[in-house]
């Protein structure tokens, strides 16, 4: 069985940084796009960030030059590095990972629980 577990919400105040960290556990062949999602109060999940697994990023435009999305395949783990943090980056982040399984099945997309961020003004 597949798990996402996130780490590393946490309070800050505005300007400030924090690193957010992913692990995949359980039994699986690999892992295709890891990204980071947000849910702020009141509004949509939205997409922060993502990577595929030959390294190519993307972001949202509001977190560009701000945040770095980053893997380490060999720990199967992603990290989001948020820096220059504004109160608007407040909300739930979780962790999506499409995730190809054994004997070729897939991928499916695993979530994780969701790390609270809130960012003081």
């Amino acid at each position: 069985q597949v798990q996402l577990v996130e780490s590393g919400g946490g309070l800050v105040q505005a300007g400030g940084s924090l690193r957010l960290s992913c692990v995949a556990g359980g039994s699986f062949f690999s892992i295709n796009v890891m990204a980071w999602y947000r849910q702020r109060p009141g509004k949509q999940r939205e997409l922060v960030a993502a990577i595929t697994s030959g390294g190519t990023l993307s972001y949202q435009d509001s977190v560009k030059g701000r945040f770095t999305i980053s893997r380490d395949n060999a720990k199967n783990t992603v990290y989001l590095q948020m820096n220059s943090l504004k109160p608007e980056d407040t909300g739930v982040y979780y962790c999506n990972g499409a995730i190809t399984l054994n004997q070729g099945r897939g991928p499916f997309l695993y979530w994780g629980q969701g790390t609270q961020v809130t960012v003081s003004s």
